[in-house]
């Protein structure tokens, strides 16, 4: 491999970082309102607790992120049908094109060079994949912490 791994690492993280600003902008969206969505559409419908610590921050900010994501269109806000004294808060499925067209061009391009690895070359991939995402969610625990 010519390529030092850690270097190789930092593009594809800066590379991921600056398609999802991109995706949110034009969504109209910031950075944070972007995963939010991203993860209730992911999850389904969430409580609002439910998000901040999955975007690591308070509930006073979440309730600002959904509020503008529900302005702009993308959320609404629903009772919670096993207990309906709690709110639920969903994506608008009427603004899912929005994403289903950037998300779908994204998958054939990358299924178009991923099908040039076999079976054992792909499982080598899912594995490194897998423990970097682990490692970054403990590191991400561990920094958190001293926060």
């Amino acid at each position: 491999m010519g390529e030092n791994p850690t270097d190789l690492g930092w593009e594809l993280s800066t590379a991921i970082v600056l398609f999802h600003e991109a995706i949110a902008r034009r969504l109209g969206l910031n950075a944070a309102e972007h995963k939010a969505l991203g993860m209730i559409i992911r999850a389904g419908p969430l409580p609002t607790g439910a998000l901040a610590p999955l975007l690591g921050v308070g509930a006073s900010a979440v309730t600002g992120i959904v509020d503008r994501l529900e302005r702009a269109g993308y959320v609404r806000r629903e009772p919670d049908p096993a207990d309906r004294r709690r709110i639920l808060v969903a994506a608008d499925p009427t603004r899912a094109p929005d994403l289903t067209d950037i998300f779908a061009d994204l998958g054939r391009e990358m299924g178009a060079f991923m099908s040039r690895y076999d079976e054992r070359e792909m499982a080598a991939v899912v594995d490194y994949v897998t423990n970097t995402i682990r490692v970054l969610k403990t590191r991400t625990a561990r920094l958190a912490e001293k926060d």
